[in-house]
């Protein structure tokens, strides 16, 4: 089934954040009665009536000299050209503006069918004011209130007459799906926009220019992808508007969302603490994680530049041993040819299935190189070990006694693994229990 796109665009502060989270039936854009809150584009999944819906939230657009409403505009052309159908979005409070009439005329010229949605008729007496609006010269007003979701039903119907449910392939369910997580201003969203080869999200030296989590959809040898360019993830304890409040949830959702989990790190300015907090939350996850060097270009090097790096790495990050460490450019390039392929590989190590029979020979082999330990003349019996899932790979010990197994042992147990197969990027679980 194809799935239909539908972008919202219209100026600031009409609602289109709240129609967007109403049809997607889940929290999504950021909703804050501040002009200019959304400012990348924001895609998320809906349906109605069995018609699968990408919606494309914009951020809102202006025809003036402020920051960032050139490259909102961008954003909302952009979505325009990706979209289907378009949702122009305007408010009954303040009536017909001079920018309400220059966003019309923008959309006729996109020869893209146009629906226009009066938001806030929140009382039967706002009815009559809608009228003014078919001076827009988008045919019928849809009087809607995005609070109450008023008229939505009725928005939807005429989108569903004009694109009637068809029998279609659906999607691809090998879709690998990653998100590029870090503190704000590691370059994510330049690495978004250099994998991909065009300005795909908003790009700036201002720390925190990227509050929404974005979606977005490419193919590399015949694999198909999707990357979720995350929030930059502040301290909590400078997390004091709501704004940025749900800037750090949304960043959660992103990485419960992934498979595969980009760490960011800034090479220029080192490692920081916040480096590692964001890192605990992949990791805690369970999410397979590659990390990325951006910015490596800007360093002055030496022979010994990369590995001392690395060994930093490793010695501050000792629970992401795992990880591949990949030092790239988003603005040289550098490097960047190979995020794909290592991409592909955790996603399959993340996924990997290792049959009883090859993993009880690595348990007796581990056992003869480290006998199980005793505790207090109790000896600990390890009887045989399977694999209950994948994503990440969860492995059941089977022991006399789980309070002999200790830490300790389990991990040398994991560690016996990953020498006997590619677990490369992927964290391991190992679960004892008392055998019956």
């Amino acid at each position: 089934m194809k799935t239909l796109n539908i972008a919202i665009v219209g100026r600031p502060n009409v609602g289109k954040s709240t129609i967007f989270n109403r049809i997607a039936g889940q929290r999504i854009s950021i909703v804050e009665d501040v002009p200019g809150v959304t400012r990348d584009r924001v895609y998320a999944q809906g349906e109605w009536l069995g018609r699968k819906l990408r919606l494309i939230d914009t951020g809102g657009i202006e025809f003036n000299d402020e920051p960032f409403v050139e490259q909102i505009r961008l954003q909302a052309e952009i979505a325009v050209e990706e979209a289907d159908l378009i949702i122009m979005m305007t408010s009954v409070v303040d009536g017909v503006t001079e920018t309400d009439e220059m966003i019309a005329r923008l959309l006729q010229k996109s020869d893209k069918p146009v629906l226009l949605a009066v938001n806030k008729v929140d009382n039967p007496e706002l009815q009559a004011e809608i009228y003014d609006f078919y001076r827009l010269g988008l045919n019928d007003p849809y009087p809607i209130s995005g609070a109450h979701g008023l008229g939505i039903g009725d928005l939807l119907a005429e989108i569903y007459r004009l694109f009637p449910l068809e029998d279609e392939d659906s999607e691809d369910e090998e879709t690998i799906s990653f998100a590029l997580i870090g503190r704000p201003n590691v370059g994510k969203s330049s690495l978004v926009n250099a994998i991909l080869g065009e300005n795909r999200v908003i790009v700036s030296d201002i720390a925190g220019t990227t509050r929404d989590a974005v979606d977005t959809y490419f193919s590399y040898n015949e694999r198909s992808f999707k990357i979720i360019d995350t929030a930059g993830i502040r301290r909590k304890g400078r997390v004091s508007e709501s704004t940025e409040k749900y800037s750090v949830m949304r960043s959660m959702s992103a990485i419960e969302q992934a498979s595969v989990v980009l760490l960011v790190l800034n090479a220029e300015e080192g490692i920081r603490d916040q480096d590692k907090t964001v890192a605990g939350y992949a990791h805690e996850a369970g999410k397979g994680i590659i990390i990325i060097v951006n910015k490596w270009d800007a360093l002055k090097k030496d022979s010994h530049t990369m590995k001392e790096f690395e060994d930093n790495i490793r010695a501050q990050f000792q629970f992401l041993s795992y990880a591949p460490i990949l030092f790239v450019s988003a603005k040289s390039k550098q490097r960047l040819d190979k995020i794909p392929d290592l991409i592909i590989q955790v996603h399959e190590n993340f996924n990997r299935r290792i049959q009883s029979s090859l993993l009880n020979q690595v348990l007796a082999d581990a056992i003869r190189i480290n006998p199980a330990p005793s505790d207090k003349g109790k000896k600990l019996r390890v009887y045989y070990m399977t694999q209950v899932s994948v994503g990440p790979p969860t492995f059941v010990v089977m022991v006399n006694d789980t309070d002999l197994m200790h830490f300790s042992y389990e991990r040398f147990l994991a560690n016996q693994i990953r020498q006997a197969f590619d677990f490369s990027g992927t964290p391991l679980h190992i679960i004892s229990r008392n055998r019956r």
